[in-house]
């Protein structure tokens, strides 16, 4: 990372650009060889089937938006790209989306995320209590996750008393 700090904007963009394209691309390819591989096996019913032709429509007409949004997400990026690629969406309208996310994504990362990382990490081994703060944070997130997904699952265990009463 030091490296990509150390170098100036009109550098750093292209060379992340380049990178964001070449793994987003290489995950769409992947994605789609998969379904060529399972159209061989004993799966392949289940990708002809009418949802499995509704979902590459969907994703023909509707997916070049989610795949520039998911460069500004964390953590669903490979994801989308990999859908987009087995749902086979046709070239002609990943090419472009792909290249407007990956714009977005390079400019972000080489103007405020690189800078915001290397200050990240400049507090984090400047004082021990950094971590301490860190710490509280991610626990603070994990039982917020957990409490919400007690409470889901409570209210759908419920039942309504309502199915046994007849009018």
């Amino acid at each position: 990372m030091d490296f990509l700090l150390n170098l100036p904007f009109h550098v750093a963009f292209p060379v992340l650009f380049v990178i964001v394209m070449c793994r987003a691309n290489a995950t769409y390819w992947i994605g789609r060889g998969a379904v060529n591989g399972l159209e061989k096996t004993r799966l392949a019913h289940r990708l002809s089937g009418a949802e499995a032709g509704t979902a590459k429509r969907w994703i023909a007409k509707w997916g070049p938006g989610a795949v520039v949004v998911s460069f500004l997400t964390i953590g669903i990026q490979t994801a989308v790209n990999f859908t987009a690629g087995a749902g086979r969406m046709p070239l002609k309208r990943y090419l472009p989306a792909v290249t407007l996310g990956s714009i977005i994504w390079a400019l972000l990362y080489a103007t405020a995320i690189l800078a915001l990382i290397d200050t990240w990490l400049g507090l984090m081994a400047g004082s021990p209590w950094a971590w301490v703060a860190a710490a509280l944070v991610v626990l603070a997130v994990v039982a917020l996750v957990l409490v919400r997904r007690r409470r889901r699952s409570l209210r759908a265990a419920v039942t309504p008393v309502d199915a046994d009463v007849k009018p």
